[in-house]
């Protein structure tokens, strides 16, 4: 016998995969069509989600020019060939829209399975880094990005996990200050995801979906371990500017935050793949975010589908109540909506490109330039 499907129909079990509810609510729907001001992402990966594809790459400068973003900043210019074609490919056509960052190459030409070999436990790994970082900036390079696995999963060869703050790399983050460039890090991930996969975590569905993404066990530090090691290196480099990627990838505890960003003033924050989190506290994160607007960015983690750049501006310009964050069905980022936080037009203007402007190498002429060839609507 066929067991019935547990879709919640005709009075049976519902399976959370199978969850997806239709708000009753109604409220107001302020329809944006493209952002206040013009817009610097600051947070974008085009060579890990186009795979060099120039036809996608076309498509996401005319979604650019709809929605009044003037400059992405690509983050995936991995050290190597890889940074080269990166720049290649989005320079080729549209130098004037986009910058680029570079990213260590840790592991080098040695095995996956064997740390012992990576090229960042050979002895002068740190000076051959920093002058491939004069030579990436010399070659168009406006930042440094280091992904997560920075502290969560690369090895030393005894086995033990490499520490951000280990002060073997100190070299490098000093560099970035001198170079004038900064480094945006991301640390850690949501807070569900260091805890057990069970009833009671509020992203059960997606960490079902997606076990690989549970860092919970022994086998991992802990994420209070990896934020102290973060700013750790922060305080050791007051001259070299950090973006905490994701809210400092803590935007469930703004308090948090806030403490971090007053006892660091070279820290900045960016909200990419986070206004699911700041949405569901609208007060708090219009307070956070105002307070802290002079050192706030803007970033979505994109390039997305074009819905989504929708509901960022809905987000950050209105005051509408529960809505969507992402085009998606279920959202992928917790079952729940959002209530925008309805920006001051100054801090707009920092949030979009002012700030970025002050920040990032590349962007001032990039932005005078987008203003006057795009006047917006």
């Amino acid at each position: 016998m066929v067991e019935p499907p547990l879709d919640g129909r005709d009075g049976r079990d519902l399976s959370l995969h199978h969850y997806n509810p239709q708000s009753q609510l109604k409220t107001t729907a302020t329809q944006l069509s493209q952002a206040a001001f013009p817009v610097v992402d600051v947070h974008t990966h085009f060579f890990y989600r186009l795979r060099m594809n120039r036809q996608a790459l076309k498509d996401y400068v005319a979604a650019m020019d709809r929605n009044g973003i003037a400059v992405c900043v690509s983050l995936d210019g991995k050290l190597g060939s890889q940074f080269q074609e990166q720049k290649d490919f989005l320079w080729k056509e549209h130098r004037d829209r986009f910058v680029f960052y570079a990213n260590i190459d840790w592991r080098g030409d040695g095995a996956t399975d064997d740390p012992a070999s990576w090229a960042c436990h050979r002895p002068g790994f740190a000076e051959r880094t920093v002058q491939q970082l004069r030579e990436a900036v010399k070659d168009g390079a406006s930042g440094l990005k280091l992904f997560k696995r920075f502290g969560l999963s690369y090895r030393n060869p005894d086995g033990s996990l490499v520490e951000i703050d280990d002060p073997r790399w100190d070299p490098i983050w000093a560099a970035c200050g001198e170079l004038g460039i900064p480094i945006i890090i991301h640390t850690a991930d949501p807070a569900a995801f260091f805890e057990p996969i069970n009833e009671r975590n509020e992203r059960w569905e997606e960490l079902s979906r997606h076990p690989d993404w549970s860092f919970h066990g022994e086998e991992f530090p802990t994420r209070d371990e990896l934020f102290a090691a973060r700013n750790r290196m922060v305080a050791k480099h007051p001259k070299t500017q950090f973006i905490g990627a994701h809210i400092a990838n803590s935007p469930e505890d703004l308090e948090q935050v806030s403490q971090w960003m007053d006892r660091y003033p070279n820290l900045w924050v960016e909200p990419a793949s986070r206004i699911n989190e700041l949405g569901r506290q609208p007060r708090a994160a219009r307070e956070f975010l105002i307070r802290y607007q002079d050192r706030l960015l803007f970033g979505t983690d994109g390039p997305w589908p074009e819905q989504r750049l929708k509901y960022y501006w809905r987000f950050f310009e209105t005051a509408d109540e529960s809505f969507p964050y992402s085009e998606k069905e279920p959202p992928p980022q917790g079952l729940w909506r959002i209530d925008g936080v309805d920006l001051p037009p100054q801090v707009l203007r920092k949030l979009y490109y002012e700030n970025a402007v002050r920040l990032i190498p590349g962007i001032r002429e990039r932005i005078e330039a987008f203003a006057d060839s795009h006047p917006l609507k």
